[in-house]
């Protein structure tokens, strides 16, 4: 079977799925990425088996049901517009989530050895960090990072980046154990904001990955849109550019097998030298985009 890379976003689906990635697809071991849409009132419902979640809001409020407790999340309206909360469930658990109004969540997965308790997470604790400088400023929006949501394996992350920008400069990797370099699966969620982005075929914004290695062969540039989806077993990944007028987030999963909760990654010696060059540079003044309070630049 060949192995995907990129996955166009499923419209139409007739389960609500947007996206619907597991470890067997991707062909690897630990890392999952479900996004979900449903119509007012409907209850998404499953079973989370082997792997721990995290019910992350894309558009719209949701009551999260596991084990006999229930959570409302605020969530947003978009991911444009506020950083939300969101809810961590269980390996071994039946799960419902219910919109009164509707919308669009993900599913952030990771397959666990450990079932830790079904939680909260709120807006107001989750830390919202610029990376880079020039036009590689971004908001990293780290509400599952190691050091900021407990976990068993399972890392996530949201992206902003401001059109003509680009992020995850300079290209890493992270598929080799070393002392800076952590053994992951990594997904990237694409969503699009600015002109006709809903129905946009064009530039909206770019995913480079490349690398070459024994078995390990990957050399993409693809263009991507609202709801599509890359898949980074492994190889260099970035940059991931914003089209001038248009921004674009990303939703990253990461699982690996390491005992301990690392993001930890190796810079493309080519470009590394890049990262030197960010002391001589101002920061974008539309970063950060976002806070827990609303939305921070038009």
């Amino acid at each position: 079977m060949t192995r995907p890379f990129f996955l166009p976003a499923r419209r139409g689906d007739p389960d609500g799925f947007i996206v619907n990635v597991s470890p067997e697809l991707a062909q690897w071991d630990y890392s999952s990425l479900r996004v979900v849409e449903i119509g007012p009132g409907a209850t998404f419902s499953w079973h989370t088996g082997d792997a721990e979640w995290l019910v992350l809001p894309l558009a719209g409020s949701f009551e999260v049901r596991c084990s006999g407790a229930e959570l409302a999340l605020e969530g947003r309206t978009g991911v444009f517009d506020r950083v939300t909360d969101f809810a961590y469930v269980p390996r071994d658990a039946t799960v419902d989530v219910t919109s009164r109004a509707g919308g669009r969540f993900a599913l952030p997965g990771a397959r666990a050895r450990r079932a830790l308790p079904f939680r909260y997470g709120a807006a107001d604790q989750v830390p919202v960090e610029i990376r880079g400088s020039g036009n590689a400023t971004r908001q990293a929006t780290n509400f599952c990072s190691p050091t900021s949501f407990e976990t068993d394996r399972l890392c996530s992350v949201e992206v902003l980046t401001p059109g003509g920008n680009w992020s995850s400069y300079p290209p890493h990797k992270h598929d080799e154990l070393g002392p800076d370099e952590a053994v992951l699966e990594e997904i990237y969620y694409f969503e699009v904001r600015g002109g006709a982005a809903d129905g946009l075929r064009g530039p909206g914004g770019y995913q480079r990955a490349y690398g070459s290695a024994p078995g390990k062969e990957i050399d993409l540039l693809e263009e991507v849109h609202s709801g599509d989806t890359m898949l980074i077993p492994f190889g260099y990944h970035g940059p991931t550019m914003a089209a001038p007028g248009y921004e674009l987030y990303f939703l990253n999963v990461l699982a690996g097998p390491a005992d301990e909760r690392s993001m930890s990654f190796c810079d493309d010696p080519a470009h590394e030298w890049v990262r030197a060059s960010w002391k001589t540079q101002g920061i974008d003044p539309r970063v950060p985009l976002t806070s827990h309070q609303g939305r921070l630049c038009d």
